[in-house]
């Protein structure tokens, strides 16, 4: 059974939204009742992260992320709903009912197990003859060492060795596609996901195996080969080898490419490395990372692919204050190529130099123009200028300046003098965007998840104006005739029919009750609408009948179909037309 609304309430009083985000975002501004700091989810240099502690909800006008205390725990820790619930409960001291509150957790459990023994086939297979062609990988690679310390196994070639195996332990068909470690073909049958590959357990920080990794070993594609999303595993939040590297005493965390870049590393004595999964680096692996270190020293390729990519890396990780290096490799394609040839020792030496991101992302952007001409130079100094004037200290941003203005050759003075101008700019284009964003409820991003959008804006504003009146002063509107279906977007119709049931019944509207019920992207949207209070409970019913007005006029424009049908059975009552 879900929570109970009284301990959620309770849950989010005892957790001050504001005192929450405080421990992880310096809120320096004051706006009437919102205070601003830099968004952690998306790299900003002017705050348009809000937090509003009369209603206890937090909301990003840039990236548009928001919702109640516990969605913050979310997004920010990497957690479920439940676990956040448990997250906060710790913090404050309280204790969690424990009547089966996760719907899920006997699924979860389930689906872990069942991973688990996955696991345990495969490795078994590894050392059976059958597994020649993974040892001979194995070996080719120089990592035999690491097979114990990884979990590394095979996926026999074979269409239903593991479902068949998997089904003898007693696990069903369903859970087995639940997992991820199969899929229903056309016929119906059931059939291995993960065949004839080289196989890398994915294991969280708890040291739950929670997906699988494989690489194929023979032509094909693709190269690798993950688990896709399920109730226990997101690629986009998870991080091969973390589990490992979390131990490591080096005081940094290597960010290598792909798996056997990573075990290589450990191989070689690195044993920090870790990689994301078959996507490129997201926030909430950079948020992950910094749980456990303050620095990520970037280890990408040495190919175009590798720059861009590193490139991208640092522009998600920079916004988490941690120190940023990036390790340059000579004469070899990647981190592993290097070690065989050079040794670790010379690895070593080239991590302890490793420039900083600026130095990077300078040296990368002298690279891509000829400063031997004229046009060479002008063209550098604008893209240097450019990213020098990203750089959030002064002392950072003139160390820079000056080393990129001798690389151009032009005085400091001249360099620095545009460094400010674009700075200048760059600030009054935010604030003016910020003050457009936050004067009117529709003009921020719009819900990045397809069905939460809306097209008719006139209405939009209006249904907004609705839901934002309904939850502020429910006393006043627990009678409403409007329904849900009288609104242009199905996504605000919805947040309309479940406020107002729970109005009507008279329970909490509050964010932290409504918070279970709604999802993630929901919870955004209810949180962007309920950021205005231009509107008094004076002035509420007068406000309300307008908006009522206004969204069933919209929807009476909206259907001239209906309306031409209408005006045909009038004459044919009035004319005796189809009699």
């Amino acid at each position: 059974m879900p929570f109970s609304e009284d301990f959620l309430n309770e849950l989010s009083r005892r957790n001050d939204i504001v005192d929450v985000v405080s421990s992880y975002v310096p809120l320096t501004k004051r706006s009437g009742a919102n205070r601003f700091g830099l968004c952690p989810f998306h790299g900003e240099k002017t705050p348009s992260f809000s937090v509003n502690g009369e209603r206890q909800i937090f909301h990003c006008f840039g990236c548009g992320k928001g919702g109640n205390v516990i969605n913050f725990i979310m997004e920010i820790e990497n957690l479920s709903f439940p676990d956040a619930v448990q997250f906060l409960a710790r913090r404050a001291g309280m204790e969690v009912p424990q009547d089966d509150f996760d719907p899920n957790r006997g699924k979860r459990s389930r689906l872990l197990e069942l991973n688990r023994e996955a696991a345990r086939f495969f490795r078994a297979r590894l050392l059976e003859p059958a597994g020649a062609p993974a040892q001979a990988y194995v070996e080719k690679r120089g990592i035999v060492p690491m097979v114990n310390r990884f979990g590394l196994g095979y996926a026999p070639d074979s269409w239903q060795a593991l479902t068949d195996a998997m089904v003898k332990k007693g696990y069903t068909r369903q859970e087995l596609v639940d997992a991820g470690l199969a899929r229903v073909g056309k016929s119906g049958g059931l059939y291995d996901y993960f065949r004839g590959r080289l196989m890398f357990p994915v294991i969280d920080v708890r040291g739950s195996v929670i997906g699988f990794s494989g690489r194929i070993l023979s032509d094909g594609e693709p190269k690798y080969l993950n688990s896709p999303d399920t109730l226990v595993y997101s690629k986009s939040r998870s991080l091969f080898a973390l589990n490992l590297a979390k131990k490591s005493k080096s005081g940094y965390i290597l960010l290598a490419e792909g798996n056997i870049d990573v075990v290589s590393l450990h191989q070689a004595g690195f044993d920090s490395a870790v990689a994301s999964l078959g996507t490129s680096l997201t926030s909430d692996q950079a948020r992950l990372m910094s749980r456990y270190t303050q620095q990520v020293i970037i280890c990408y390729d040495a190919d175009d692919a590798g720059r861009k990519a590193a490139q991208r890396a640092i522009g998600i990780l920079q916004p988490l204050d941690l120190k940023i290096n990036v390790v340059q490799i000579p004469g070899a394609k990647d981190p592993d190529e290097f070690i065989q040839a050079k040794g670790p020792t010379a690895f070593k030496n080239l991590i302890e130099r490793s420039g900083n991101q600026a130095e990077y992302r300078l040296e990368q952007t002298a690279g891509e123009y000829d400063l031997t001409t004229d046009e060479g130079r002008v063209g550098y100094l604008k893209a240097a200028a450019k990213l020098v004037a990203s750089f959030p200290g002064s002392v950072e941003r003139e160390i820079y300046g000056i080393r990129a203005a001798e690389k151009a050759g032009v005085s400091k003075e001249a360099f620095l003098a545009e460094v400010a101008r674009i700075r200048r700019q760059n600030t009054a284009a935010a604030r003016k965007k910020l003050a457009r964003d936050t004067a009117s409820p529709l003009r921020a991003a719009q819900p990045q998840d397809r069905s939460l959008r809306f097209e008719n804006v006139g209405s939009a504003v209006a249904e907004e104006g609705v839901l934002n009146l309904l939850c502020r002063f429910p006393e006043q509107f627990s009678d409403l005739s409007l329904t849900g279906a009288d609104f242009t977007s199905p996504a605000l119709g919805a947040l309309y029919d479940a406020v107002a049931a729970r109005v009507r019944q008279g329970r909490s509207v509050s964010p932290a009750a409504l918070g279970e019920q709604f999802s993630p992207e929901e919870m955004r949207l209810l949180a962007r609408i309920l950021q205005h209070d231009e509107i008094d409970a004076v002035t509420a019913q007068q406000a309300m009948g307008d908006y009522i007005n206004k969204i069933r006029s919209e929807k009476d424009r909206a259907s001239p179909v209906d309306d031409l049908r209408g005006y045909a059975e009038k004459l044919k009552q009035t004319k005796g037309y189809g009699s």
